[in-house]
């Protein structure tokens, strides 16, 4: 069995759509398991970051971990904005354009936010409630894990 890129890319973005939250996929040469919105484990003084799961030739993939809960809001009205994939998070469309949200901006739902890149491929992330941007946790060029807060919005 042989898995392209786009493939890859196709059976990622199909899972992020639907309910399923596990997935086992195995080849001659690799080994794929996606885990996704599973409860996670009680926290521990000093948890270490999730890892990426990551297909290898012929060699069996490390179990995923689940994703870290995000960290607790200091207020409860605040809604998470989530990375809906892995990949690098920017704040811009493009290199030396200014943001698409500030703290303190004034959203839509579907206005888009940042840009996820995975795979080479610039996704625009969109607002799913339309509110106020009350922080942005995560530093444009930094990569970014499923299911990461990376902001937060006060819903209008």
């Amino acid at each position: 069995m042989q898995l392209d890129h786009n493939q890859l890319r196709e059976l990622l973005t199909f899972l992020g759509e639907s309910d399923i939250q596990e997935l086992r996929l195995e080849g001659q040469d690799f080994r794929l398991v996606v885990r996704r919105n599973l409860p996670a484990p009680a926290p521990m003084a000093q948890a270490a970051p999730p890892l990426p799961v990551v297909a290898t030739p012929t060699a069996p993939a490390p179990p995923a971990a689940a994703p870290s809960p995000p960290p607790p809001s200091s207020r409860s009205d605040l809604q998470p904005l989530t990375a809906p994939m892995v990949g690098t998070f920017y704040r811009s469309p493009a290199p030396g354009e200014p943001a698409f949200v500030e703290v303190g901006s004034r959203i839509q739902a579907g206005q888009p936010v940042c840009v996820l890149e995975a795979m080479k491929l610039m996704n625009e992330l969109e607002a799913d409630i339309s509110g106020e941007v009350v922080e942005i946790l995560v530093e444009s060029g930094t990569p970014v894990e499923f299911g990461q807060v990376l902001m937060r919005i006060r819903p209008a």
